[in-house]
């Protein structure tokens, strides 16, 4: 039997996820004092322990389309679905979302072209699309660069359509597919570098923003230095901060949620890295049976890895 990456990336995502959610918003400092170590529920939503929020969602959303393969419009009104029939929730009912991701989505119901639907100016470099894209990973792995990264910059558009949130997702899915690929850690994220660098060479001043990654070696930052807010650059600093510094699934997600504020999806980008590179079998039993809706998510991704092999 194949093994199912899909189910290593999607659970990778959505356990994190959850364990994120009942501290969403909490500090550092405070989650120092008392660190999440295990599958708690209510906190910040006051949902039961297992709940995910909008990042594994729209992740679901955007994999569910994948398995009827690459339609830009049917991915936009999948997440329209999400947030106004609660399609792809936990609990039949949509508690948290992002305010850019909200007007994109009012946007695509206006019947604005899915690609022009996300917001473009500066400021609207949130998290959004990072959090949601891991699933692209498995569509794209075997692609040349322009189709690859094309890809990407439309998928990421829907809800955020500035290059910068463009190119953090395109340094994540490169990552990711070399992850897939057998590499290790550090060639991965070596080779990661060489890529993107070279693809988007004509973003020089855009590539600044990324010097932490690109440049340098984001691992070696010390926590203090590391950010975990809803800046998509913070969020993806954060999460292959957590990955390469960690060895074990477990240790990654928990070191991301105890970082602190945007807990949900910092830990959700890490995860997706670390459920691939693990495996599903490493992601804690206890922590899997949790889940809302898991059979659900098995079976999405059985369709899908199915629909790619």
């Amino acid at each position: 039997m194949t093994k199912n990456i899909v189910l290593d990336g999607l659970f990778g995502l959505c356990v994190a996820d959850a364990l994120g959610v009942p501290v969403e918003f909490v500090s550092r400092e405070k989650l120092k004092k008392n660190p999440v170590r295990d599958m708690i529920g209510f906190g910040a939503y006051n949902q039961p322990p297992g709940t995910w929020s909008d990042d594994s969602s729209l992740a679901f959303c955007l994999a569910e389309s994948l398995c009827k393969g690459f339609n830009l419009n049917n991915i936009a009104q999948m997440f329209c679905k999400f947030l106004h029939e609660a399609y792809w929730t936990p609990w039949s009912k949509v508690f948290d979302a992002g305010v850019i991701t909200r007007i994109a989505i009012a946007n695509i119901r206006r019947g604005v072209n899915p690609v022009l639907a996300g917001g473009r100016s500066e400021r609207d470099n949130g998290n959004g699309s990072l959090m949601r894209i891991l699933p692209i990973v498995f569509f794209v792995k075997n692609k040349k660069s322009d189709d690859k990264f094309r890809i990407i910059a439309q998928v990421s558009s829907i809800t955020h359509g500035h290059i910068r949130s463009i190119i953090s997702c395109a340094i994540y899915v490169e990552f990711a597919i070399n992850i897939l690929k057998g590499q290790d850690k550090e060639e991965a994220y070596e080779n990661m570098k060489d890529v993107i660098i070279d693809f988007y060479k004509n973003e020089e001043k855009e590539l600044k923003n990324f010097s932490r990654i690109l440049k340098d070696d984001v691992a070696s930052f010390s926590e203090e230095e590391i950010n975990s807010t809803g800046y998509v650059v913070d969020t993806l600093e954060a999460a292959l901060w957590c990955f390469l510094n960690t060895s074990s699934y477990k240790n990654a997600v928990l070191t991301a949620v105890n970082l602190g504020n945007d807990t949900d999806t910092v830990a959700a980008v890490t995860g997706g890295l670390a459920g691939i590179y693990y495996g599903f079998e490493k992601i804690p039993k206890k922590w899997i049976n949790q889940i809302a809706r898991k059979e659900d998510i098995i079976k999405l991704a059985e369709k899908l890895n199915k629909t790619l092999e």
